[in-house]
């Protein structure tokens, strides 16, 4: 069975889930631009955007990893041929995993005020990221089924669909930002950042209802909820297990990156939230190509075609590489303007401006560890990820951000631990990967 690794089949792939991919911190970056505007208190609400969206994006990680175990699997029969074999997985996983999106919930929205306290919020912070998050909190589900149809069309090495859904829920979500923060004269009130989180919530709803149309209409894998259990759902049960560990440790990092700066005072975590918002931004955009790895390597494998597999690595390496250092030089091109784009506070611009390079030198190790992340997420691997993630993040970044923020690095301390903690997450997996299939594709 031939499989096409060539760019033009990459790009095929990468483009659509990049667009797709970018549409999410697109979600948090409209919030924080139109957010860092508004006429009242703009550090205050910019600062909560920033902690609550740190917390949700922990809740959407954890639980949608349930598209990388889709996926997987999923692309794994479709290499072998055996498609029909896992038909009623998907309908089963995004059951499971829209069940424990409710019971979440109904276990963090009664302690809203606890949970951002964690984050060292206080006052008129606390305030609103209470109220910006018992609003966002309902999308959750919606946000976790929308994911789980996308790990299916990956699986099906399909990304055209998830891209023309994500495309429509970020414009909505621009759009109803715009509309409901500022309102409109005579018609709508301004909402402020009550309004930027309705904004949210109605684009996950649209986008959890498109995605059901083209899942339905588009393909053959049924939503209808059907018994017995597909045999494969252990392995989806422990590939999600893995990936649930792994994302705890993974958020671990975005807790305390988040709770430091948070500690520092508003207006370093107002500049923290633009940066850490267009770092996101920046590793989503990379993730195009992570997901092309994904879905090929997954295939690949289905198909025992291991010295294929060696050649996409080295082939989406060196085109991840190109586009680090692409978003590092158009990051540095439009350094100052992007800064003001989310901010008119000289303060919090001055600690953006001061800190940001950090996160542009970074980039071309990002394309690395999040390709590699993408093929093995292909391959089946999350316990090897999970093994990693848990080293880079409490043996690596935890270490090294506590000891330069002993020495009053503030913000410096923090993106410079971020980029051992990448270092720490791609060596490993290079090194894995570059010893398993080079001798299995000796016997190719």
């Amino acid at each position: 069975m031939s499989i096409n690794i060539s760019l033009k089949h990459i790009n095929k792939l990468a483009i659509p889930a990049l667009i797709a991919g970018i549409s999410e911190p697109i979600l948090s970056i409209t919030d924080t631009a139109i957010v860092g505007n508004i006429n009242v208190n703009a550090t205050e609400s910019l600062a909560a955007v920033g902690i609550v969206g740190a917390f949700i994006s922990m809740l959407i990680w954890v639980l949608g990893q349930t598209r990388s175990a889709i996926s997987s699997i999923v692309s794994q029969y479709v290499g072998a041929n055996k498609l029909e074999k896992i038909k009623n997985l998907p309908a089963q996983a995004i059951f499971i995993i829209t069940s424990l999106s409710i019971l979440i919930i109904l276990f963090t929205y009664p302690f809203a005020e606890t949970i951002f306290k964690l984050y060292n919020a206080s006052n008129l912070i606390l305030e609103y990221s209470v109220d910006y998050y018992k609003i966002r909190v309902f999308g959750f589900p919606f946000t976790l089924f929308t994911i789980a149809v996308f790990g299916t069309f990956r699986g099906l090495q399909n990304t055209y669909y998830p891209m023309v859904i994500a495309i429509i829920g970020a414009l909505t979500n621009i759009i109803l930002d715009y509309i409901l923060v500022f309102g409109i004269q005579n018609y709508i009130p301004a909402m402020n950042i009550k309004g930027a989180a309705y904004a949210s919530l109605a684009a996950q709803c649209l986008m959890a209802l498109l995605s059901a149309y083209y899942l339905l209409k588009k393909t053959s894998i049924p939503l209808k909820l059907s018994f017995p259990l597909n045999k494969e759902i252990n392995r989806f049960i422990i590939m999600i297990l893995n990936l649930f560990i792994r994302t705890i440790a993974l958020n671990t990092t975005l807790y305390f990156a988040t709770r430091f700066a948070t500690g520092y005072g508003a207006a370093y975590i107002a500049a923290y939230t633009i940066s850490i918002n267009l770092w996101f931004f920046c590793a989503f955009f990379i993730d195009g190509y992570a997901s092309a790895g994904n879905i090929l390597s997954g295939k690949l494998l289905g198909a025992k075609t291991y010295s294929s597999l060696l050649k996409l690595s080295n082939k989406l390496m060196k085109y991840g590489i190109i586009i680090g250092i692409s978003l590092a030089i158009m990051g540095a091109i439009f350094y100052f303007p992007l800064g003001q784009l989310f901010s008119k506070d000289p303060e919090v611009l001055n600690l953006f401006y001061d800190s940001f390079w950090i996160i542009l030198i970074m980039q071309p190790l990002c394309a690395i560890a999040f390709i590699f992340d993408g093929i093995f997420k292909g391959l089946g691997e999350m316990k090897h990820l999970r093994n990693v993630l848990m080293f880079s993040t409490f043996i690596v970044f935890i270490p090294i951000l506590f000891w330069l923020d002993s020495l009053g690095y503030k913000l410096h301390g923090i993106f410079i631990a971020l980029t051992f903690w990448i270092i720490a997450r791609g060596i490993p997996l290079i090194v894995k990967f570059r010893k398993t299939f080079t001798k299995l594709s000796e016997n190719d």
